[in-house]
């Protein structure tokens, strides 16, 4: 059966064929835990319901950046631009040699086999997007159905909002009985500082509830300043990491979906870490020992 034929979006910016090499080296083992694979189209059609057409960007490229960028593995997380369907996302981990894991968006009538079949593939968790412009409904009902079959798995959820919402999830995130990861450091309004409501209440959330993490990501979508060093956006990851050191993540976002602006250097955006980890100790454990721990557990010899 041959794959429906699609156009990427007028005026869609592709991702930087040719990044800058960075001058910071991950520790040994470093892991970028989010980025995306897209197609290929013709392989792996997009969604009828997506709410944009991205141009390819397939696993082969992915292990190339991440091999330039001098990083050993990738967190691959499912886009809403192929919905439900991880045919993409399994292929891509399939195709890994066990250095990839994923997180995996599905609907709630899936079957335990088929869970199953995403455990064995590297699946370690789901992805409830609860972006407004990204999706036709809130999935707080699928939020919910889904949690009680995935914690037997040792899998965890990661949660992908606005910083307008946190205020209105806060008690559902807070209530979760597994772990939570949080996409970008819950889109931060950079524009409000360090001691702003917004961010004051996201600090509140991780420091009362220990099960709840962060992505110090996408500096990109959230600077005012803009390109290429994204200033702005360095104290409020630099906090997040200071103050909650094993419970955060850091991923490239490649290909960068649904950037409007401009397309960032991935170099210039690994040259970012000593900025917001500016230890040896705090990278480690931003790069190696908090992913580690999360997604290959049966590898992590760490303390």
């Amino acid at each position: 059966m041959r794959s429906a034929k699609f156009v990427v979006d007028p005026g869609w910016l592709a991702f930087e064929p040719e990044p800058s090499k960075p001058d910071f080296l991950p520790p040994a083992g470093a892991v970028d835990a989010h980025c995306h694979v897209f197609g290929p189209g013709h392989r792996f059609a997009y969604a009828p319901e997506r709410k944009y057409t991205p141009s390819d960007a397939p696993w082969d490229k992915l292990a190339a950046l991440r091999n330039f960028l001098r990083f050993e593995r990738n967190v691959i997380v499912q886009a809403s631009c192929h919905g439900t369907d991880n045919r993409a996302l399994v292929d891509a981990l399939q195709r890994s040699s066990g250095r990839a894991r994923g997180i995996a968006a599905v609907d709630t009538q899936i079957s335990d086999e088929e869970l199953l079949s995403l455990h064995e593939a590297g699946v370690r968790g789901l992805r409830f997007n609860f972006v407004r412009r990204l999706v036709n409904r809130l999935p707080f009902k699928a939020l919910e159905r889904m949690v009680s079959r995935i914690s037997d798995m040792g899998w965890h959820v990661v949660i992908y909002f606005e910083a307008s919402d946190l205020a209105r999830l806060y008690d559902t995130l807070a209530a979760l009985p597994l772990p939570v990861v949080i996409d970008h450091m819950g889109r931060v309004d950079v524009g409000q500082g360090v001691g702003g409501k917004g961010f004051l209440l996201f600090l509140k959330l991780l420091r009362e509830n220990p099960h709840i993490w962060s992505k110090v990501s996408c500096p990109e979508r959230l600077s005012l300043s803009g390109p290429p060093d994204y200033q702005d956006v360095v104290p409020f990851a630099r906090m997040l990491v200071e103050t909650f050191p094993d419970r955060v993540l850091w991923g490239s976002d490649w290909p960068h979906p649904n950037m409007k602006s401009h397309m960032p250097d991935d170099g210039k955006l690994v040259d970012m870490i000593p900025k917001i980890a500016t230890t040896a100790s705090f990278q480690h454990r931003l790069l190696v020992e908090n992913p580690m721990r999360l997604y290959w557990p049966e590898e992590d010899c760490i303390g």
